[in-house]
């Protein structure tokens, strides 16, 4: 490009061949991606986020953590034997998906806490996303020092002797 001749205005992606035109927006307005599309289009990435995480579940249903020799020790554990916040995640998860609910809690709460978190989240995210409207998710400083704080007293407590009931 000429160094005496300025950059072109980028073109409204309306205005470019194969994109598609939204025509709720006023010319010059950006189209956001979960906003343009049909209803199906707009949910596919929700989709496939579910199917990735499905399978990962099922992985974990069919190759029980409890057998030694199919998934790593932690290595926190391993060099300390201190519970990091995820010991017992895989036992969880594997629990969680044959169906035993209350030895999935006992293995970790945390974590099936955020598979419940996850599965709301999860509905919010497709049914907004077929509605053409994206998912806002901006926690605020003291949101994010709550969850970090909740995570390290739940690590510290599964550690104590009162506490022995979180421990995997």
């Amino acid at each position: 490009m000429d160094a005496d001749r300025p950059n072109p205005a980028p073109a409204h992606p309306a205005a470019i061949p194969g994109a598609p035109a939204h025509p709720a927006a006023p010319p010059g307005t950006p189209v956001h991606p979960a906003t343009s599309g049909t209803p199906v289009k707009r949910i596919l990435v929700p989709l496939g986020t579910l199917g990735a995480v499905a399978s990962a579940f099922a992985y974990v249903g069919l190759v029980d953590p409890n057998q030694p020799g199919h998934y790593p020790v932690c290595p926190l554990f391993r060099f300390t034997g201190l519970y990091c916040p995820g010991c017992g995640g895989l036992r969880s998860a594997h629990d969680f998906i044959t169906g035993h609910f209350a030895a999935a809690v006992h293995s970790n709460a945390l974590a099936v806490t955020g598979y419940l978190l996850f599965a709301v989240g999860w509905v919010l995210w497709a049914v907004r996303s077929a509605r053409g409207l994206p998912l806002r998710f901006a926690p605020s400083d003291r949101q994010w020092w709550l969850i970090g704080s909740v995570v390290v007293i739940f690590s510290v407590v599964r550690n104590l002797p009162f506490g022995s009931v979180l421990a995997p």
